[in-house]
């Protein structure tokens, strides 16, 4: 097979920062070839350079033989190259054919519907979608909504296509499913980069696999000369992956009894609907479900920045079901929110700030009116080297580090007032293998201390490997619990879209 895309030695640096350095590597004309490296790796930002996005410093990109410069995403589209983002670029109010219209160029501004409609329906069953063009985007499944931002590119006729974690948000059965539509594309000749965290995912869909490090292409290698262990060795390097070990005794006190919860969101509509749960003291409750099942609503009503519409939420004894986020702090309930870098940090100012945002006002870091400058700093080294946050110089703004810091950022002020509840949402999406086991670490240690986590994942084996129970929502509604001793991730991915056999209700 020829190269359909060659990279040579591309670099790009940032103020202070080399993200990238002398990376190269190339994809083959219908074939699947897999990104894999830790966070802040590079390949955010070499995704930005093949999108248009950022210009690299140096370094050559050819398409097909031919040496490209792109100075825009529109550049990149004009040569065949399209990428499904992890957050889907779609106008919820419009319908399918709107969305996929708005994404073609030389639409004439009067134009015959039909036609345009039956190109698009012949794209939908070549491939077997399940997607109806006149429906609106909002009413449709995470999973229906990436189809959408796939059509989008296949109606472009884009020859390489970017898929960015596309599975983060899909059950399993949807999973397999992209998988078969993606090993389809590749036989028509499509080229794939994909890029995924999940090992099950690499080695089940991958033609070859490039690892980068510290901003350079380590290695690249073929399918069969790979394995699990081999592609974790080359991503990690010297660095430790973590140890931990499960807790396996709990409790049988309650911490947290939510009673008949329903949350309505802004149009109205239920969020959670008529929702009950109970956590026990030391044990880590797992959440499944395909995102947008109610799970952001269940998180932000037990940290105090949704109400409920009716339902109770007891701590303990104390009612705190319409508490505000500082009143459900004071009550023992720390939060990893969904998006750290929006909700989770106040990107621009330094980690030392960052770490005592929920704890400024304590008497340890003020002198009268004044903030101890002294007290903030010693408490952010005992953090930074307690929670092995790598950072840059003091004073340098949180937004600058890795995901996996900046969760690490959250993490340390979230646990450092020593909290009875833990609401992690997502916490390791996107978080590299090292990254992703750390968080284990401390969730699996607190479990230790006493403290309760409701875990709140999209990775099935993460839930089972780390939950005592499992509970499945679907719809805003609890489906039923599994014990993750003995369940499949068949059996809660059926349960996932809506099937109750296997659960206890």
């Amino acid at each position: 097979m020829s190269d359909l895309l060659t990279i040579q030695n591309i670099r790009k640096t940032f103020p202070g920062v080399v993200a990238l350095d002398d990376v190269s590597f190339s994809v083959k004309r219908g074939e699947i070839h897999t990104l894999l490296g830790e966070n802040g790796a590079g390949k955010s930002t070499l995704m930005n350079v093949l999108t248009g996005l950022y210009h690299p410093d140096k370094g050559r990109i050819s398409i097909a033989g031919e040496q490209v410069h792109f100075t825009s995403p529109r550049d990149s589209l004009a040569r065949g190259i399209g990428m499904v983002h992890q957050h889907f670029m779609l106008v919820p109010a419009h319908s399918v054919f709107e969305n996929i219209l708005l994404a073609l160029d030389q639409v004439p501004n009067l134009f015959n519907r039909k036609t345009y409609k039956a190109k698009i329906q012949t794209l939908i069953n070549e491939f077997s979608l399940d997607l109806n063009l006149d429906a609106p985007v909002w009413k449709l499944s995470i999973g229906a909504q990436q189809w959408i931002e796939l059509i989008k590119l296949l109606m472009r006729d884009c020859q390489l296509l970017i898929l960015d974690e596309p599975t983060a948000v899909l059950t399993p059965q949807e999973a397999d499913r992209l998988f078969s539509v993606l090993r389809r594309l590749k036989d028509r000749g499509k080229s794939i980069i994909f890029i995924s965290h999940k090992m099950r995912e690499v080695m089940d869909i991958s033609d070859r696999v490039t690892i980068l490090k510290k901003g350079r292409s380590i290695d690249t290698l073929s399918r069969g000369h790979f394995d699990e262990s081999l592609l974790a060795s080359l991503m990690i390097g010297r660095d430790k992956i973590p140890q931990w070990q499960k807790n396996l005794q709990m409790s049988d006190e309650i911490v947290l009894d939510i009673q008949n919860l329903s949350v309505r969101n802004d149009r109205g509509l239920a969020d959670l609907d008529s929702f009950s749960l109970q956590l026990k003291k030391g044990e880590i409750l797992g959440i499944a479900g395909v995102a947008g099942n109610g799970q952001k609503a269940l998180a932000e009503v037990l940290t105090g920045l949704k109400n409920a519409s009716q339902g109770r939420i007891m701590a303990r004894n104390e009612d705190i079901t319409n508490s505000n986020a500082r009143y459900s702090y004071i009550a023992g309930i720390a939060h990893i929110p969904e998006d750290r870098k929006t909700i989770g940090i106040a990107p621009d100012m330094s980690v030392d700030e960052n770490l005592i945002m929920k704890s400024f006002k304590s008497g340890s870091f003020r002198n009268w009116i004044f903030q101890n400058k002294k007290a903030i700093r010693r408490n952010a080294e005992e953090k930074i080297e307690q929670f092995a946050i790598k950072t840059g110089p003091d004073g340098t703004p949180v937004r600058y580090l890795s995901g996996g810091n900046i969760q690490k950022v959250i993490i340390a002020r979230e646990l450092s007032e020593h909290p009875s509840v833990l609401v992690a949402l997502y916490p390791t999406r996107g978080l590299d293998i090292g990254s992703a086991e750390y968080v284990h670490k401390v969730i699996a240690d607190g479990a230790d201390r006493g403290m309760s986590t409701i875990l709140i994942a999209e990775d099935l084996d993460e839930l089972l490997k780390l939950s005592d129970r499992i509970a499945v929502m679907f719809r805003g509604k609890l489906i039923g619990y599994v014990d993750p001793r003995q369940t499949t991730r068949e059996e809660i991915g059926l349960m996932m879209s809506g099937e109750v056999s296997g659960a206890v209700a």
